[in-house]
């Protein structure tokens, strides 16, 4: 008896395969506008001579790999071929290659009102696709300059549900059977050139239930200049060693034989290699699933994905809804997308003797140039509030002055998002629940060359995170806004490093965060000691820092434009002291206390003095510290150091106030 998880990742294979089939049926290189052509050669074989003639056939029947495809009736007009020149040139098993055969087939026209195409596999999955109304115009030399049918019908059986779904009209213009025949079952070292099958198609209104009972929906999906380049095993043995490769693996995971992981990992890369696509494009996708927390609604507007030296990947319009949570970004881009890492390691498993690493799984991820996205809004439940009014802050006072930060009070910069609010009584929101909404102007990260499979440099940019405050309680430093009045913070935030593997180095180019109406703090440093070894997914990263990495440089600087005065008049009137007098309290603590504690030493009282000037006169604190010893200050010395002192000892420092 196999065991219950098992069964089930079993089942999720099936469910994969099956939607994965089904998709296979709407994409321009899969097996059913295949058939439309070839199942018409036989029908013109019964085109009589006359240029003008029209030939009704019957039954028509022609099996082609694992797949067979049926025409209960067609019509064929307008061949130069001879009965037996079509007989001879469609009989199945004949020794002529297929693609020799289709480039000698022309026709004014072929009509099928029904077209049934059935292929079996992986394992004991069977998918039939009906198509109505199929015609094909103009056939020359083994082209059809436009290939239509009216919609289609699918149908996937062999887990315990089927799945099923239709297409609506579909188009395609130049298409060379004769390529498509090469591709998929010639076989080829997958170097020749590329070969054009279809110059356009266009697919409406794509509807599939997978066995799951998820429902996937396309309004519209189109591409142009798809083909491919010929592949050991052809297209067709490529793919079905995949599907049943990726339902094994799922099946048996680690236990999978060293044979058949490399047989998987080979033909994988022999697709991925080989296909070749101008562009695709789909609008209007939904996908709908049921799950314990209600249903999950997926949607988008538009996906785009063109290749070429700005190859990239766009989706505009995505929103994603499960209850009372609710996410939508205006545009999310990937570019400068690569797959040369997932080749690479893909080759290499290819190899049975090749072992497995920890590693494979990142380094099988594919290079980015970058991504952005812009306009992020997202809706989450939040639990009932505790207090009369759900929108005052911790530790906020009745008596406190009107907040400048409330919502609403103030105009933002243009582009800015709709400050983020809890609010209680939103459309759909259940009574006595307070929703939290979020959102996010832009984002940008880019990515620089990657280190098996890690990006060794990288710049992450957040404009315009709004969010609110009471949502950071508990959080070091930020969870303490709250209590100084502020409702929603307006953040922005930047991360830039980079990696120099000579110098085992890296750079903390820039790392700062910055809000409105509160201020800004910026971090630049080099951290030494960082080498290689920092990669290898053998032990946690922060564990091996704490032993290897060193500080070298470390600069600092802070910025007021209104934190500081919120925190003296919260503390002053938490210690009923005038604002003015508890400022000059933390002067003079700041000046004699801050050096005593550090040591005495002349960083110290250059700390102490800058710190000093920056309370009584809140603008821009800056401190620089460079270690002594060019091998820098390692981190574990920092922990384990005594004293503040014994860590001064070992750094020059300057700091001032502006």
């Amino acid at each position: 008896m196999s065991h219950p998880k098992a069964r089930a990742r079993r089942a999720r294979a099936a469910r994969a395969g099956s939607l994965a089939c089904a998709l296979t049926l709407s994409l321009p290189l899969g097996l059913p506008l295949l058939p439309l052509t070839l199942a018409a050669g036989p029908l013109a074989a019964q085109e009589a001579a006359s240029a003008v003639q029209d030939v009704t056939l019957t039954d028509v029947v022609l099996p082609l790999g694992g797949a067979e495809f049926r025409a209960p009736k067609a019509t064929v007009s307008g061949t130069r071929l001879s009965r037996d020149e079509l007989a001879a040139l469609l009989r199945p098993g004949a020794a002529e290659p297929w693609p020799a055969r289709l480039a000698r087939l022309e026709a004014a026209s072929i009509t099928i009102p029904v077209l049934v195409s059935e292929h079996s596999g992986p394992g004991a999955i069977r998918q039939t696709v009906t198509y109505r109304e199929v015609t094909a115009r103009d056939v020359r030399a083994g082209r059809i300059a436009e290939l239509t049918a009216a919609g289609a019908a699918i149908r996937v059986s062999g887990g315990d549900k089927e799945g099923s779904g239709t297409y609506g009209q579909i188009r395609a213009n130049d298409v060379d059977l004769v390529a498509l025949t090469r591709l998929y079952g010639v076989p080829g070292d997958g170097k020749g050139t590329v070969q054009r099958v279809y110059a356009g198609i266009q697919v409406a209104e794509v509807v599939y239930t997978d066995p799951t009972g998820t429902t996937m929906r396309i309004t519209e999906l189109q591409g142009r200049d798809l083909g491919g380049r010929q592949i050991p095993g052809g297209f067709g043995g490529a793919l079905d060693a995949v599907a049943v490769g990726l339902g094994r693996l799922e099946a048996e995971g680690d236990a999978l034989p060293a044979a058949e992981r490399a047989k998987l990992a080979g033909a994988g890369a022999d697709l991925i290699e080989a296909a070749s696509v101008g562009a695709i494009e789909a609008r209007g996708l939904s996908l709908s699933e049921t799950g314990p927390r209600g249903t999950l609604l997926i949607e988008a507007e538009r996906l785009a994905y063109a290749t070429g030296p700005e190859a990239g990947l766009s989706l505009e319009g995505l929103a994603f809804t499960q209850g009372e949570t609710r996410a939508r970004f205006d545009r999310l881009a990937l570019t400068g997308i690569s797959l040369a890492p997932t080749l690479a390691t893909l080759r290499r498993l290819a190899d049975p003797a090749a072992a497995t690493q920890a590693e494979d799984a990142r380094r099988m991820m594919p290079a980015l140039g970058g991504l952005t996205l812009k306009g992020l809004s997202l809706d989450l439940p939040g639990p009932a509030p505790t207090t009369a009014d759900p929108l005052a802050a911790p530790g906020a006072r009745a008596d406190a002055k009107p907040d400048t930060n409330k919502p609403g009070s103030r105009p933002g910069p243009a582009g800015t998002p709709p400050p983020a609010t809890t609010q209680p009584g939103q459309p759909g929101q259940p009574a006595g629940q307070v929703a939290t909404h979020v959102a996010l102007r832009d984002a940008a990260l880019s990515f620089g060359p990657l280190r098996d499979g890690v990006p060794t440099a990288g710049r992450l940019s957040l404009s315009g995170l709004v969010m609110p405050a009471a949502t950071v309680t508990g959080a070091p430093i930020l969870g303490a806004l709250p209590g100084y009045g502020y409702r929603d913070l307006d953040l922005d935030l930047v991360a830039d490093l980079a990696w120099d593997e000579g110098r085992r180095e890296l750079a903390l180019r820039e790392v700062a965060v910055s809000g409105r109406d509160m201020g800004a703090v910026r971090l630049t440093g080099t951290v030494g000691g960082v080498g290689p070894e920092i990669f290898s997914a053998e032990m946690p990263v922060s564990e091996m820092l704490m032993f290897t990495a060193s500080a070298r440089t470390l600069d600092l600087t802070v910025e007021n434009t209104g934190l500081f005065e919120r925190f003296i008049a919260t503390q002053s009137k938490a210690l009923s002291l005038k604002p003015e007098e508890l400022r000059q309290e933390y002067v003079s603590a700041s000046q004699f206390g801050v050096p005593v504690i550090l040591g005495g030493s002349a960083g110290a009282r250059a700390i102490g003095t800058a710190l000093g000037q920056f309370v009584q006169k809140p603008g821009r604190l800056v401190l620089k510290a460079r270690a002594r010893d060019a091998a820098g200050l390692g981190f574990a010395d920092v922990a384990l150091a005594r004293s503040p002192a014994a860590i001064l000892d070992r750094v020059e420092v300057e700091a001032k106030a502006e």
